[in-house]
Protein backbone atom coordinates (compact mmCIF):
# COMPACT_ATOMS: atom_id res chain seq x y z
CA UNK A 1 0.00 0.00 0.00
CA UNK A 2 1.56 4.10 -0.50
CA UNK A 3 0.66 4.58 3.39
CA UNK A 4 3.14 1.77 3.65
CA UNK A 5 5.73 2.83 2.12
CA UNK A 6 9.22 3.99 3.24
CA UNK A 7 10.24 7.69 2.14
CA UNK A 8 13.72 7.91 1.76
CA UNK A 9 15.54 10.55 3.41
CA UNK A 10 16.11 12.38 0.86
CA UNK A 11 12.48 13.04 0.04
CA UNK A 12 11.14 14.51 3.05
CA UNK A 13 11.74 18.08 3.31
CA UNK A 14 13.72 19.89 6.51
CA UNK A 15 14.52 23.58 6.62
CA UNK A 16 17.28 23.05 4.78
CA UNK A 17 16.13 22.08 1.61
CA UNK A 18 15.26 24.20 -1.35
CA UNK A 19 11.79 25.70 0.09
CA UNK A 20 12.98 28.16 1.75
CA UNK A 21 14.92 29.88 -1.10
CA UNK A 22 11.98 29.25 -3.50
CA UNK A 23 9.77 30.71 -0.88
CA UNK A 24 12.41 33.96 -1.01
CA UNK A 25 12.35 34.15 -4.64
CA UNK A 26 8.39 34.07 -4.64
CA UNK A 27 8.44 37.02 -2.68
CA UNK A 28 10.70 38.58 -4.17
CA UNK A 29 9.04 38.58 -7.25
CA UNK A 30 5.67 39.24 -5.28
CA UNK A 31 7.59 42.70 -4.16
CA UNK A 32 8.44 43.32 -7.86
CA UNK A 33 4.76 43.02 -8.99
CA UNK A 34 3.28 45.33 -6.22
CA UNK A 35 6.22 47.55 -6.04
CA UNK A 36 6.19 49.14 -9.92
CA UNK A 37 3.11 50.32 -11.18
CA UNK A 38 1.32 48.94 -13.99
CA UNK A 39 3.72 49.86 -17.00
CA UNK A 40 1.41 49.60 -19.55
CA UNK A 41 -0.31 52.40 -20.94
CA UNK A 42 -4.31 52.53 -20.76
CA UNK A 43 -4.30 53.42 -24.46
CA UNK A 44 -1.49 51.63 -26.57
CA UNK A 45 0.28 53.79 -29.17
CA UNK A 46 -0.26 52.69 -32.95
CA UNK A 47 1.49 48.96 -33.68
CA UNK A 48 2.70 47.66 -36.57
CA UNK A 49 0.73 45.08 -38.52
CA UNK A 50 1.06 42.15 -37.60
CA UNK A 51 2.76 39.98 -40.09
CA UNK A 52 0.65 36.77 -40.16
CA UNK A 53 2.76 34.35 -42.12
CA UNK A 54 6.21 35.84 -39.82
CA UNK A 55 3.61 35.36 -36.27
CA UNK A 56 2.18 31.44 -37.61
CA UNK A 57 6.10 30.38 -38.05
CA UNK A 58 7.52 31.65 -34.82
CA UNK A 59 3.92 29.74 -33.27
CA UNK A 60 5.17 26.95 -35.07
CA UNK A 61 9.11 27.59 -34.16
CA UNK A 62 8.70 28.29 -30.35
CA UNK A 63 6.72 24.75 -29.92
CA UNK A 64 9.39 23.11 -31.73
CA UNK A 65 12.09 24.79 -29.75
CA UNK A 66 10.02 23.02 -26.83
CA UNK A 67 9.90 19.64 -28.22
CA UNK A 68 13.61 19.81 -28.02
CA UNK A 69 13.51 19.43 -24.35
CA UNK A 70 11.33 15.77 -23.85
CA UNK A 71 14.02 14.92 -26.64
CA UNK A 72 16.90 15.90 -24.80
CA UNK A 73 15.37 14.07 -21.72
CA UNK A 74 14.89 10.77 -23.63
CA UNK A 75 18.43 11.20 -25.29
CA UNK A 76 20.21 11.75 -21.50
CA UNK A 77 17.82 9.27 -20.00
CA UNK A 78 18.82 6.52 -22.72
CA UNK A 79 22.74 7.21 -22.14
CA UNK A 80 22.87 6.78 -18.15
CA UNK A 81 22.25 3.59 -16.24
CA UNK A 82 18.99 1.97 -15.79
CA UNK A 83 18.71 2.97 -11.89
CA UNK A 84 19.31 6.94 -12.80
CA UNK A 85 17.01 7.11 -16.58
CA UNK A 86 14.22 9.15 -14.31
CA UNK A 87 16.22 11.50 -12.44
CA UNK A 88 17.98 12.08 -15.55
CA UNK A 89 15.17 12.86 -17.55
CA UNK A 90 13.65 14.99 -14.23
CA UNK A 91 16.55 17.10 -14.84
CA UNK A 92 14.87 18.37 -18.28
CA UNK A 93 11.34 18.15 -17.48
CA UNK A 94 11.93 20.36 -13.96
CA UNK A 95 14.08 22.73 -16.00
CA UNK A 96 10.58 23.64 -18.23
CA UNK A 97 8.81 24.07 -14.61
CA UNK A 98 11.32 26.42 -13.03
CA UNK A 99 12.91 28.47 -15.79
CA UNK A 100 9.58 28.58 -17.38
CA UNK A 101 7.98 30.63 -14.41
CA UNK A 102 11.68 32.58 -13.34
CA UNK A 103 11.85 33.20 -17.59
CA UNK A 104 8.23 34.77 -17.48
CA UNK A 105 8.67 37.14 -14.26
CA UNK A 106 11.55 38.36 -13.97
CA UNK A 107 13.99 36.64 -17.06
CA UNK A 108 13.32 38.49 -19.94
CA UNK A 109 13.07 41.66 -18.19
CA UNK A 110 16.96 41.14 -16.87
CA UNK A 111 18.19 39.43 -20.78
CA UNK A 112 15.89 41.93 -23.06
CA UNK A 113 15.48 45.16 -20.50
CA UNK A 114 17.77 48.40 -21.34
CA UNK A 115 21.14 48.41 -20.16
CA UNK A 116 22.05 48.32 -16.26
CA UNK A 117 24.97 48.15 -13.79
CA UNK A 118 27.23 49.24 -17.02
CA UNK A 119 25.71 47.07 -19.57
CA UNK A 120 26.41 43.74 -17.33
CA UNK A 121 22.24 43.20 -17.42
CA UNK A 122 19.49 44.35 -19.03
CA UNK A 123 16.32 46.07 -16.72
CA UNK A 124 12.74 46.84 -17.58
CA UNK A 125 10.20 46.83 -14.64
CA UNK A 126 7.74 46.89 -17.19
CA UNK A 127 8.53 43.40 -18.63
CA UNK A 128 8.01 41.68 -15.28
CA UNK A 129 5.53 39.16 -15.68
CA UNK A 130 5.59 40.34 -19.39
CA UNK A 131 3.26 43.58 -18.69
CA UNK A 132 3.76 45.79 -21.27
CA UNK A 133 4.51 43.08 -23.77
CA UNK A 134 1.04 41.56 -23.49
CA UNK A 135 -0.55 42.85 -26.32
CA UNK A 136 2.58 44.77 -28.39
CA UNK A 137 3.87 44.09 -31.94
CA UNK A 138 7.76 44.01 -32.62
CA UNK A 139 8.99 45.97 -35.90
CA UNK A 140 9.59 42.76 -37.66
CA UNK A 141 5.03 42.01 -37.68
CA UNK A 142 5.39 39.80 -34.38
CA UNK A 143 3.61 39.96 -31.32
CA UNK A 144 6.23 40.51 -28.79
CA UNK A 145 4.70 37.26 -26.35
CA UNK A 146 5.41 35.68 -29.32
CA UNK A 147 8.87 36.38 -29.04
CA UNK A 148 9.28 35.95 -25.08
CA UNK A 149 8.21 32.84 -25.18
CA UNK A 150 10.36 32.01 -27.95
CA UNK A 151 13.19 32.56 -26.04
CA UNK A 152 12.07 31.75 -22.99
CA UNK A 153 12.64 27.75 -24.64
CA UNK A 154 16.16 28.80 -24.95
CA UNK A 155 16.42 29.67 -21.37
CA UNK A 156 14.58 26.77 -20.69
CA UNK A 157 17.17 24.50 -22.86
CA UNK A 158 20.36 26.03 -22.05
CA UNK A 159 20.68 24.47 -18.20
CA UNK A 160 18.95 21.50 -18.95
CA UNK A 161 21.57 20.49 -21.48
CA UNK A 162 24.01 21.29 -18.35
CA UNK A 163 22.52 18.12 -16.44
CA UNK A 164 24.50 16.01 -18.63
CA UNK A 165 27.48 16.72 -17.74
CA UNK A 166 27.13 15.59 -13.70
CA UNK A 167 24.53 13.18 -14.56
CA UNK A 168 24.00 10.39 -12.17
CA UNK A 169 25.21 12.09 -9.05
CA UNK A 170 23.38 15.12 -7.98
CA UNK A 171 20.74 15.66 -5.74
CA UNK A 172 17.74 17.41 -7.42
CA UNK A 173 16.87 19.95 -4.98
CA UNK A 174 20.53 21.51 -5.15
CA UNK A 175 20.18 21.04 -9.24
CA UNK A 176 16.62 22.86 -8.99
CA UNK A 177 18.29 26.20 -7.33
CA UNK A 178 21.47 25.77 -9.34
CA UNK A 179 19.42 26.43 -12.63
CA UNK A 180 17.65 29.17 -11.10
CA UNK A 181 20.53 30.64 -10.07
CA UNK A 182 22.42 30.14 -13.37
CA UNK A 183 19.39 31.18 -15.21
CA UNK A 184 19.45 34.24 -14.09
CA UNK A 185 23.09 35.24 -13.20
CA UNK A 186 24.63 33.54 -16.59
CA UNK A 187 21.98 32.89 -19.03
CA UNK A 188 20.18 36.70 -18.46
CA UNK A 189 23.46 38.75 -18.50
CA UNK A 190 25.08 36.59 -21.72
CA UNK A 191 21.62 36.53 -23.94
CA UNK A 192 21.80 40.45 -23.18
CA UNK A 193 24.96 40.68 -24.51
CA UNK A 194 24.73 39.19 -27.56
CA UNK A 195 21.44 39.83 -27.99
CA UNK A 196 19.42 42.51 -26.32
CA UNK A 197 20.07 46.02 -28.87
CA UNK A 198 22.28 47.66 -26.49
CA UNK A 199 23.94 44.52 -25.62
CA UNK A 200 28.14 45.19 -25.64
CA UNK A 201 28.70 42.28 -27.94
CA UNK A 202 25.61 43.39 -30.20
CA UNK A 203 26.84 46.82 -30.44
CA UNK A 204 30.58 45.21 -30.96
CA UNK A 205 28.91 42.89 -34.02
CA UNK A 206 29.50 39.58 -32.73
CA UNK A 207 27.04 36.95 -34.80
CA UNK A 208 25.21 34.13 -32.83
CA UNK A 209 22.02 33.86 -34.64
CA UNK A 210 20.50 31.39 -32.79
CA UNK A 211 23.08 30.92 -29.83
CA UNK A 212 25.90 29.01 -30.07
CA UNK A 213 27.77 30.97 -27.27
CA UNK A 214 24.54 31.78 -25.47
CA UNK A 215 23.19 28.38 -25.36
CA UNK A 216 26.24 26.17 -26.28
CA UNK A 217 29.47 27.61 -24.96
CA UNK A 218 27.74 28.55 -21.79
CA UNK A 219 25.92 24.94 -20.99
CA UNK A 220 29.26 23.09 -21.97
CA UNK A 221 31.64 25.50 -19.78
CA UNK A 222 29.20 25.42 -17.17
CA UNK A 223 28.83 21.94 -17.14
CA UNK A 224 33.00 21.28 -17.80
CA UNK A 225 33.37 23.35 -13.88
CA UNK A 226 30.64 21.02 -12.46
CA UNK A 227 31.98 17.60 -13.26
CA UNK A 228 35.34 18.72 -11.79
CA UNK A 229 33.75 20.67 -9.09
CA UNK A 230 31.82 17.45 -8.34
CA UNK A 231 34.31 14.86 -9.21
CA UNK A 232 33.91 11.51 -11.13
CA UNK A 233 30.92 9.02 -10.27
CA UNK A 234 31.53 6.27 -8.06
CA UNK A 235 33.63 3.52 -9.84
CA UNK A 236 34.55 5.66 -12.75
CA UNK A 237 36.28 4.92 -14.73
CA UNK A 238 37.41 1.34 -13.89
CA UNK A 239 33.69 0.37 -13.78
CA UNK A 240 31.92 0.03 -16.93
CA UNK A 241 28.64 2.30 -17.03
CA UNK A 242 26.72 1.49 -20.44
CA UNK A 243 23.77 3.74 -21.54
CA UNK A 244 20.51 1.66 -20.33
CA UNK A 245 18.58 2.12 -23.76
CA UNK A 246 20.59 3.75 -26.76
CA UNK A 247 16.63 3.19 -28.85
CA UNK A 248 15.40 6.01 -26.54
CA UNK A 249 18.86 7.89 -27.03
CA UNK A 250 18.44 7.01 -30.92
CA UNK A 251 14.42 8.29 -30.87
CA UNK A 252 15.78 11.48 -28.58
CA UNK A 253 18.39 12.86 -31.18
CA UNK A 254 15.95 12.28 -33.97
CA UNK A 255 13.37 14.49 -32.11
CA UNK A 256 16.21 17.52 -31.33
CA UNK A 257 17.38 17.33 -34.81
CA UNK A 258 13.58 18.25 -36.12
CA UNK A 259 13.15 20.48 -33.46
CA UNK A 260 16.57 22.58 -34.33
CA UNK A 261 14.54 23.74 -37.34
CA UNK A 262 12.62 26.11 -34.95
CA UNK A 263 15.41 26.49 -33.04
CA UNK A 264 17.58 27.82 -36.05
CA UNK A 265 14.93 29.08 -38.78
CA UNK A 266 12.53 30.62 -35.91
CA UNK A 267 15.66 32.54 -34.95
CA UNK A 268 15.17 34.73 -38.32
CA UNK A 269 12.18 36.14 -36.93
CA UNK A 270 10.62 36.27 -40.26
CA UNK A 271 9.00 33.29 -42.67
CA UNK A 272 11.34 34.46 -45.95
CA UNK A 273 14.55 33.89 -47.34
CA UNK A 274 16.59 34.44 -44.06
CA UNK A 275 14.39 31.40 -42.80
CA UNK A 276 14.83 29.20 -45.51
CA UNK A 277 18.41 30.07 -45.26
CA UNK A 278 18.74 28.96 -41.83
CA UNK A 279 16.62 25.93 -42.65
CA UNK A 280 18.93 24.35 -45.18
CA UNK A 281 22.40 25.45 -43.37
CA UNK A 282 20.64 23.29 -40.33
CA UNK A 283 19.73 19.78 -42.27
CA UNK A 284 23.02 19.97 -44.39
CA UNK A 285 25.68 20.66 -41.35
CA UNK A 286 23.79 17.97 -39.22
CA UNK A 287 24.39 15.25 -41.85
CA UNK A 288 27.92 16.39 -42.85
CA UNK A 289 28.56 15.90 -38.73
CA UNK A 290 26.83 12.57 -38.72
CA UNK A 291 28.78 11.63 -41.99
CA UNK A 292 32.11 12.79 -41.11
CA UNK A 293 31.56 10.95 -37.30
CA UNK A 294 31.00 7.58 -39.26
CA UNK A 295 33.37 8.20 -41.31
CA UNK A 296 35.95 8.82 -38.12
CA UNK A 297 34.67 5.61 -35.91
CA UNK A 298 34.89 3.40 -39.66
CA UNK A 299 38.80 4.29 -39.09
CA UNK A 300 39.17 4.19 -35.78
CA UNK A 301 37.28 1.50 -34.54
CA UNK A 302 36.72 -0.33 -37.84
CA UNK A 303 32.54 -0.21 -37.01
CA UNK A 304 29.96 2.77 -37.07
CA UNK A 305 27.97 2.91 -34.05
CA UNK A 306 24.55 4.53 -32.95
CA UNK A 307 26.08 6.80 -30.50
CA UNK A 308 28.47 7.67 -32.60
CA UNK A 309 26.43 8.70 -35.08
CA UNK A 310 23.68 10.45 -32.47
CA UNK A 311 26.88 12.67 -31.10
CA UNK A 312 27.66 13.33 -34.99
CA UNK A 313 24.20 14.95 -35.51
CA UNK A 314 24.31 16.93 -32.46
CA UNK A 315 27.82 18.43 -33.17
CA UNK A 316 26.84 19.45 -36.75
CA UNK A 317 23.72 20.75 -35.55
CA UNK A 318 25.19 23.01 -32.50
CA UNK A 319 28.18 23.90 -34.93
CA UNK A 320 25.77 25.42 -37.41
CA UNK A 321 23.97 27.20 -34.36
CA UNK A 322 25.09 30.80 -34.13
CA UNK A 323 26.37 30.28 -38.30
CA UNK A 324 22.74 29.54 -39.57
CA UNK A 325 21.69 33.03 -40.80
CA UNK A 326 25.24 34.04 -42.43
CA UNK A 327 26.77 31.15 -43.94
CA UNK A 328 26.06 29.08 -47.34
CA UNK A 329 25.45 25.25 -47.60
CA UNK A 330 29.10 24.46 -48.44
CA UNK A 331 29.98 26.45 -45.29
CA UNK A 332 28.05 24.26 -43.11
CA UNK A 333 29.57 20.75 -45.00
CA UNK A 334 32.83 22.14 -43.73
CA UNK A 335 31.54 23.25 -40.29
CA UNK A 336 29.96 19.95 -39.96
CA UNK A 337 33.09 17.91 -41.02
CA UNK A 338 35.16 20.35 -38.43
CA UNK A 339 32.79 20.16 -35.45
CA UNK A 340 32.64 16.17 -35.73
CA UNK A 341 36.72 16.13 -35.90
CA UNK A 342 37.42 18.31 -33.12
CA UNK A 343 34.37 16.87 -30.71
CA UNK A 344 35.76 13.28 -31.03
CA UNK A 345 39.38 14.50 -30.43
CA UNK A 346 37.61 16.06 -27.18
CA UNK A 347 36.06 13.04 -26.34
CA UNK A 348 39.27 11.13 -26.80
CA UNK A 349 41.28 13.68 -24.94
CA UNK A 350 38.79 14.17 -21.92
CA UNK A 351 39.38 9.89 -21.18
CA UNK A 352 42.79 9.98 -21.21
CA UNK A 353 42.32 13.02 -18.89
CA UNK A 354 40.04 11.37 -16.69
CA UNK A 355 37.08 13.71 -15.69
CA UNK A 356 34.10 12.75 -15.40
CA UNK A 357 32.28 15.11 -18.03
CA UNK A 358 29.47 12.05 -17.92
CA UNK A 359 27.61 12.93 -21.52
CA UNK A 360 29.79 14.92 -23.01
CA UNK A 361 28.50 18.02 -22.77
CA UNK A 362 31.77 20.22 -23.07
CA UNK A 363 32.94 17.73 -25.55
CA UNK A 364 29.92 18.06 -28.18
CA UNK A 365 28.22 21.36 -26.76
CA UNK A 366 31.09 23.00 -25.41
CA UNK A 367 33.54 22.49 -28.19
CA UNK A 368 31.16 22.69 -31.24
CA UNK A 369 29.64 25.87 -30.16
CA UNK A 370 33.32 27.43 -30.30
CA UNK A 371 34.30 25.77 -33.57
CA UNK A 372 31.19 27.28 -34.78
CA UNK A 373 31.07 30.94 -33.07
CA UNK A 374 35.14 31.27 -34.53
CA UNK A 375 34.90 29.77 -37.87
CA UNK A 376 31.47 30.80 -38.82
CA UNK A 377 33.89 34.51 -39.38
CA UNK A 378 35.63 32.32 -42.83
CA UNK A 379 32.73 31.41 -44.55
CA UNK A 380 30.32 34.51 -43.92
CA UNK A 381 27.87 34.80 -46.97
CA UNK A 382 28.39 37.97 -49.15
CA UNK A 383 26.96 41.01 -47.71
CA UNK A 384 26.36 39.48 -44.19
CA UNK A 385 29.54 40.91 -42.61
CA UNK A 386 27.96 43.94 -40.03
CA UNK A 387 29.87 47.25 -40.98
CA UNK A 388 31.70 45.37 -44.18
CA UNK A 389 34.34 43.99 -41.68
CA UNK A 390 36.79 41.92 -43.26
CA UNK A 391 37.06 38.01 -42.44
CA UNK A 392 40.11 38.47 -40.25
CA UNK A 393 38.59 41.40 -38.20
CA UNK A 394 35.35 39.42 -37.68
CA UNK A 395 37.39 36.74 -36.48
CA UNK A 396 38.76 38.72 -34.09
CA UNK A 397 34.91 40.31 -32.71
CA UNK A 398 34.08 36.67 -32.71
CA UNK A 399 37.12 35.21 -30.71
CA UNK A 400 36.42 38.29 -28.27
CA UNK A 401 32.80 37.03 -27.83
CA UNK A 402 34.10 33.16 -27.12
CA UNK A 403 36.64 33.95 -24.77
CA UNK A 404 34.11 36.49 -22.67
CA UNK A 405 31.81 33.57 -22.76
CA UNK A 406 34.23 30.97 -21.24
CA UNK A 407 35.91 32.87 -18.86
CA UNK A 408 32.76 34.81 -17.27
CA UNK A 409 30.59 31.32 -17.69
CA UNK A 410 33.28 29.58 -15.46
CA UNK A 411 33.61 31.97 -13.11
CA UNK A 412 30.19 32.91 -12.25
CA UNK A 413 29.08 28.90 -12.37
CA UNK A 414 31.71 27.88 -10.08
CA UNK A 415 31.18 30.16 -7.50
CA UNK A 416 27.26 29.34 -7.73
CA UNK A 417 28.04 25.60 -7.51
CA UNK A 418 30.29 25.81 -4.82
CA UNK A 419 27.32 27.74 -2.99
CA UNK A 420 24.90 25.61 -3.39
CA UNK A 421 26.98 22.17 -2.74
CA UNK A 422 28.03 24.23 1.08
CA UNK A 423 24.49 24.97 1.72
CA UNK A 424 21.75 22.87 0.37
CA UNK A 425 24.28 20.43 -0.86
CA UNK A 426 24.58 19.49 -4.89
CA UNK A 427 26.71 16.03 -4.78
CA UNK A 428 24.92 12.78 -4.13
CA UNK A 429 25.99 10.42 -1.11
CA UNK A 430 28.26 7.46 -2.25
CA UNK A 431 24.68 5.62 -0.76
CA UNK A 432 22.45 7.50 -3.09
CA UNK A 433 24.68 7.10 -5.67
CA UNK A 434 24.64 3.37 -5.39
CA UNK A 435 20.85 2.77 -5.04
CA UNK A 436 20.61 5.40 -8.23
CA UNK A 437 18.86 9.04 -8.35
CA UNK A 438 15.18 7.17 -9.12
CA UNK A 439 14.67 5.38 -5.94
CA UNK A 440 17.02 7.80 -3.27
CA UNK A 441 15.87 10.82 -4.49
CA UNK A 442 12.11 10.10 -6.65
CA UNK A 443 11.00 6.85 -5.09
CA UNK A 444 10.32 5.60 -8.49
CA UNK A 445 11.57 3.22 -10.89
CA UNK A 446 11.73 3.86 -14.38
CA UNK A 447 11.22 0.43 -16.13
CA UNK A 448 9.81 -1.66 -13.14
CA UNK A 449 12.88 -4.35 -12.97
CA UNK A 450 15.07 -5.62 -10.50
CA UNK A 451 18.12 -4.98 -12.39
CA UNK A 452 19.19 -1.55 -11.25
CA UNK A 453 22.94 -1.24 -12.95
Amino acid sequence: MLAARTIPSTLRFPARTALPALGLLAVLVASFVVAWPDAHPAVLPPQPAVDSGATAWMLVSTALVLLMVPGLAMFYGGLVRTKNVLGTMMHSFSAMAIIGVLWATVGFALAFGPNTLGGWIGWDPGHVLLRDVDATVGKDGVPDLVFAMFQGKFAIIAPALIAGAFAERVRFRGYAVFIALWSLLVYAPLCHWVWAPDGWLQQMGAIDFAGGTVVHVSAGVSGLVAALYLGARRGYPRTAMHPNNLVMALMGVGLLWVGWFGFNAGSSLSSGVKTAQALAVTQVAAAAGALAWMCIEAVHHRKATSLGIASGILAGLVVITPAAGVVQPAGAVALGFAASALCYGAILLKNRLGYDDTLDVFGVHGIAGMVGAILLALFVRAGEMPDGRTALGQLGVQVTGVVATVVYCAAASLVLIALVDRTLGLRLGSGGEMAGMDHELHGEHGYGLLNLN
